[in-house]
This record gives structure tokens, sequence and C-alpha cells, in this order.
């Protein structure tokens, strides 16, 4: 289609002599050239329509490529004068746009397609139906399953794992166990929704921490192993060389008269310390006793004023001998928190004793307890002092049974708070700056 203006004159012009023509011989009284010159007139009158159509047709075929995402059509009304090579020119710029942004569209998937299948957890996402979209190479590995067309399709196994997934809600995080030919499978499961294609979709990440669990147990029965070694020795050692030497006294004595009264005190006096030692043993079985039998919390909602309340009286009493300075902080002050108020209370108190034990021989101790709402949404709980400090050697092991810094100190405080915070499912840990600050944190 050359130059679009001039066809169109040319063809206006020929129309124009045609009606001339048709004039002419109507004059003349010439009806077959009139019908001639008639036929040739609308034959004209086509063409111009379709030539005139051309552009539209050609505009046409361009939105048509593009709601088929056909991009790899050519614009060929470049030559058609100098409107045609603008207009031209912007679609032609209209479709490199379309193809650098599916070629960026196309790169991100294949991206997202990589990350997605080199990841190490496990991901399964699936729609209202349970019929799966996403299936990739950690949870195939993980769960041992190749293909999976349906969520259900899990619970062929005899586990219901398919069920499980499908039930779960939404925005929570939940663990599963099974056992796949003898061995124990441990699943970290979190759930999460989002909408596409107008379906709603759940997406499952999976998570098998059977292997750290098994690592943390054997490091925590090491730890335990040693501590009780160590006390138990401690005990055992003098209990057995004392037992031996009064049974080496008394026969050596045997059947003698001369049985001195040195010989009586000595036999005492060990018979009177087997007697502490096995005392001291029993207290140390008692104390373990005291760590493996924490009570399920009763769960209630409590108000941090309230419970604040509490331990402040208790905390004011104590802290009136060193002049320490107590205070507190609730933000939002109508904060509420789903527990059991006595455990949670002993916790707390347990924490003040340390803080007010390491501020003893401070001039200007301060305390700080207060409660808030971090950013998931969680209440916490901080218990902060301006004491000494602890090491960062020690901080890694204050949570030990029996591991204490204290000359006096049973270390089974901590151990107990821990447990106590754990069956809240919650966390606590320490962070500390030497002779600046420690701040023990609770979350529930």
């Amino acid at each position: 289609m050359k130059n679009f203006r001039l066809q169109i004159v040319i063809r206006l012009l020929l129309l124009a002599l045609n009606i001339f023509f048709i004039s002419y011989f109507y004059s003349e009284s010439s009806a077959v050239f009139v019908l001639f010159f008639f036929a040739a007139a609308v034959t004209q009158i086509f063409l111009l329509i379709k030539f005139a159509d051309s552009t539209n047709r050609e505009i046409v075929r361009f939105l048509q490529g593009i709601n088929y995402s056909d991009f790899s059509q050519n614009i060929t009304i470049a030559d058609s004068g100098k409107s045609f090579k603008e207009l031209s020119d912007e679609l032609e710029k209209v479709l490199n746009n379309f193809r650098k942004a599916r070629l960026e569209k196309e790169e991100s998937l294949r991206y997202l397609q990589t990350v997605v299948e080199h990841v190490g957890i496990g991901l399964v996402s699936f729609n209202a139906k349970g019929d799966v979209e996403l299936f990739n190479k950690s949870a195939k590995k993980m769960l041992k399953v190749s293909h999976l067309k349906n969520i259900s399709d899990l619970d062929k196994a005899g586990n219901d794992l398919g069920k499980f997934l499908f039930q779960l809600q939404t925005g929570t995080k939940s663990t599963f166990k099974f056992v796949d030919n003898g061995e124990i499978i441990q699943l970290m499961i979190y759930s999460t929704a989002f909408r596409m294609k107008e379906q709603d979709f759940k997406l499952i990440s999976l998570y098998n921490i059977q292997p750290e669990l098994e690592e943390k147990e054997i490091e925590a029965w090491q730890k335990l192993i040693r501590v009780l070694t160590h006390e138990i020795m401690n005990s055992i050692t003098p209990i057995s060389s004392l037992a031996s030497t009064a049974s080496g006294m008394i026969k050596e004595n045997a059947g003698s008269n001369q049985f001195q009264n040195e010989n009586f005190n000595d036999i005492n006096d060990a018979l009177n310390t087997i007697q502490r030692r096995s005392e001291g043993l029993i207290n140390f079985v008692n104390k373990f006793r005291d760590i493996s039998k924490i009570p399920k919390p009763n769960f209630q909602t409590v108000k941090a004023s309230e419970l604040f309340y509490r331990i402040r009286l208790l905390g004011e009493s104590l802290t009136a001998s060193n002049k320490t300075e107590f205070t507190f902080s609730i933000k939002p002050e109508n904060l509420e928190l789903i527990a059991d108020p006595d455990l949670i209370e002993h916790v707390l108190i347990n924490l003040i004793k340390n803080s007010l034990q390491a501020l003893s021989n401070s001039s200007n101790g301060r305390i700080k307890l207060s409660a808030e709402i971090n950013d998931r949404g969680r209440a916490m709980l901080k218990v902060a002092d301006n004491g000494p400090g602890i090491s960062e050697e020690i901080l890694d092991r204050i949570f030990v049974p029996f591991f204490s810094t204290k000359k006096d100190g049973s270390g089974i405080g901590l151990s107990i708070s821990q447990s106590i915070i754990r069956a809240h499912g919650g966390s606590i840990w320490a962070q500390s700056k030497p002779n600046e600050e420690t701040v023990f944190t609770i979350v529930l």
C-alpha cells in the first residue's frame, strides 16, 4: 500500500471521470455506455471503500495479535505516507514493549521455577478441590512421591498426610510425624493462602526437622549425662572411699577386744559423712525430678497490668533493702496474655530474683519489667537490669539443668523457667552486654 493520499486522489479523480462520462452519454441517449460507466463507477466506489478500510484491517490485525499474544507480526502501513509512518512507528514501539515484557516475564518465571525446584524446603500448592498446581523437587524427595495429581493421593501411604494438609488452617504452623520404610520423618509445616486465576490456593511448606531434633536430643542427653556424672561422682567417690576405710577398720579390729575410742570416732565420722553425701544425692535427685515434672499450663486470659501489679508488690518488698529502682512498662495498657498466670508469675519472679542477686553490690541498680506486642502480634515480656552482665561463653549454658555461677545456686531455676515457657508454646532467651544491660525476653 503505497502513498495513501495519492491513491485516494487518483481513485476520486477516476470516479469523477466516470460520473462525467455517465452524464455525457446520458445526454446523448447512449444507454450502453451509460450502463458501462455506471458499473465502472460502482466498482471504483467499492474498491475505494475497501482501500480506505485497509488501515482499519491492519490495526485490527495488530490488536488481534496482541489479544492472542502474537508479537511476531510486522506493520505494513509504513509506506503509505508520513502520518502512516508515524502510526507504524508507534505501533511497532507498542509491539516491542509487549515483546520485552513477555521476555522479562518468561525470564522471571524461569528464575522462580529454578528457585522453587532447588530450594531445600518442600513446597506444595493446591486449589480448593485439592488439585495440585505445584510440587517441587524437595517435596518429592521428602515424601518419596514422583508425581502428585491431588493432595488426597498422599493418603495412599496410610498416614493421612494429605487429609492433614488439606484441613490445615491457613497462617498456622504445625508438625506431622510418620514412619516411611522404617525411617522416622517429622515435618515442620506452614500453611498460607493466596488467590490466582480467580481460584483460592493453599501453599504448604514442608521441612523435615527429624535430623535436627535427633542431633539436639543427643546433644541434650550428652549435656545431661555430663551433669549427672559430675554430680553423682562428686558424691559417690567420697562415699566409696569412706565406706572402704570404715570396712577396713572393722575388719582390722574384728575379734579384738581392744577396739579403741579413736577407731569408733573415725568410723562414726565416716558414717556421718556418708549420710550427708547420701542426703545430698537425694536432694539432687529431687531437684532433677522437679525439672521433669512441670505442670501443664491452665491457660487463661490474663491482663498484663494485673500480673505486673502482683509482681510489683513482691518486687518492691525485695528491692527495699538495697534501694534498687523497679519500673514497669505495658504497651498497650490493655494488653492481655493467654497463659497460666501462676506459672508465668513464677518465671518472672525467678528472673527478678536473679537480677536482684546480680545487683547486690550495686548502689544504683535498676530493674525494668515490660510487656508489649512484637512485629508478629505475639506478647513479649522482658526483664532487664543494669547489673554486671553475663559473659558470652556462660550465656549459652545458663538454661542447662544444674548449671550455676552462684556459689549456693541450684542451677534449676532458669531450666524450669524455660520448660514452663515451652509448655506455653513460647520461647525465652537472654542477651547481655557486660556492665551495661542484661535482658531476658519471653515470647508467648
